[in-house]
């Protein structure tokens, strides 16, 4: 059994300046380029909305949108969501957001990342479970692209 199902905690060790991991989550279009997003023209701004489309194949239709929390250069980015928002006909605004929170260490080789997501055990207990699969799932596929990302220069 899990021993927490309210977050979920995801860490890689990028071989990458702090600078170039930073690049990668805080500049919104290169973000969108690894994580399958477009957010040409979009910008991260702590108290400001961003929306763009899915571009991973099968779920251009959805848009993720996400409210900025926190923004501290090269070390924290953060924001809040309505997690596996992905049924069209459903309206998640009245259900609880989870936060996204980034954390960036600088360590001898490299980078380390950190990514938690909390707040799944406020959501409606209908949805709960499966998004907590569905992000748990995503945010192991997510570390793997934020690595080749940083990699390719």
């Amino acid at each position: 059994m899990n021993p927490s199902t309210d977050r979920i905690e995801k860490q890689i060790l990028l071989n990458a300046p702090r600078s170039r991991v930073w690049r990668a989550l805080a500049n919104a279009e290169e973000f969108g380029k690894w994580f399958g997003v477009n957010l040409t023209g979009k910008q991260f701004v702590a108290g400001q909305s961003v929306q763009g489309h899915i571009t991973y194949p099968g779920y251009e239709h959805l848009v993720m949108d996400v409210l900025v929390e926190r923004v501290e250069p090269e070390h924290h980015l953060s924001w809040r969501w309505h997690p596996a928002a992905i049924d069209v006909t459903v309206d998640y605004t009245p259900e609880p957001t989870t936060l996204v929170v980034f954390e960036l260490t600088e360590v001898e080789s490299g980078t380390l990342l950190r990514v938690v997501e909390s707040g799944f055990d406020q959501l409606p207990a209908a949805r709960r479970e499966y998004a907590f699969r569905l992000n748990g799932d995503g945010w192991a596929q997510q570390m793997t692209n934020i690595e080749r990302h940083v990699a390719q220069g």
